[in-house]
């Protein structure tokens, strides 16, 4: 199975409907992180939050997903970011076309994206949809713009994207995609009556650095790393620990720094 994968991943620039844990334990991850909510306030977009809650550093750091993972990178596999990405029912957030890599200053693309269903997400609810072999085609063009709805830090936005030519991953709770960062993908707003919960969780390989500047952090979750190019993260071992809280306000600041700037 995880041949097949590996090969559907590298002609398509994503694999998709993967199993990863039943319905019953997605549906206890989103109970944790509503309850979490409840408490700590929104949650969507947060950088890093495997620094701050045990749930999503669980859900990275599953044996099956690294398994995958390392089908797809190598066997030796930094945590990169963890980020909770919801869209509310009936509300007007979307994902404009882009590939993930334009803004992140990785100096190479070996770097997986895993996203992963704590709730349904369909057509109806704005699930994503990729343009397959569109990650062997280099970087294309983003243009920033000031869509208040577009969930991107900065709204950018890959123009003449033929349509007719994407595909919808749906998924159900409990199962996830995973694509290249040159991969091209989008979705749509949420027009359904169930909040839409993914949570998407980004790896890379230890070779990989970070260009834009020398203060950024990962997190070694399988194999070693040779190349100490990252300072390193402290994953959460209790649920918003001030301490950890405190630390996580760099590195938000960090993150938003980072990926706003071209």
């Amino acid at each position: 199975m995880l041949e097949e994968l590996s090969k559907n991943y590298k002609t398509d620039g994503y694999v998709s409907g993967i199993p990863i844990i039943s319905a019953q334990q997605a549906a206890t991850h989103r109970q944790q992180l509503e309850t979490a909510e409840q408490s700590r306030g929104n949650l969507h977009y947060l950088a890093k939050v495997h620094t701050l809650f045990r749930s999503p550093y669980e859900l990275a750091t599953l044996p099956i997903v690294l398994d995958i993972v390392e089908q797809l990178i190598g066997p030796d596999i930094l945590l990169f970011n963890v980020t909770y990405i919801i869209k509310e029912a009936n509300a007007p957030a979307h994902v404009s076309w882009h590939q993930d890599l334009t803004y992140w200053g990785l100096s190479h693309d070996d770097q997986v994206s895993m996203w992963l269903a704590l709730s349904p997400a369909t057509e109806e609810t704005g699930c994503m949809k990729m343009l397959p072999g569109s990650h062997t085609k280099g970087h294309f063009e983003h243009e920033p713009t000031d869509d208040k709805n577009n969930v991107l830090l900065q709204g950018q936005t890959v123009t003449g994207v033929d349509e007719n030519q994407s595909v919808l991953c749906p998924l159900a709770p409990g199962e996830a995609s995973f694509h290249h960062g040159w991969t091209l993908h989008a979705s749509t707003p949420n027009v359904g009556s169930d909040r839409r919960i993914g949570l998407n969780i980004q790896y890379i390989a230890p070779h990989v650095r970070q260009t834009k500047h020398d203060m950024d952090t990962a997190l070694l979750v399988r194999g070693e790393d040779k190349y100490n190019h990252f300072g390193r993260d402290i994953p959460a071992t209790a649920d918003f620990d001030p301490a950890a809280v405190k630390r996580h306000q760099e590195l938000q600041r960090l993150y938003e720094e980072t990926a706003g700037s071209s």
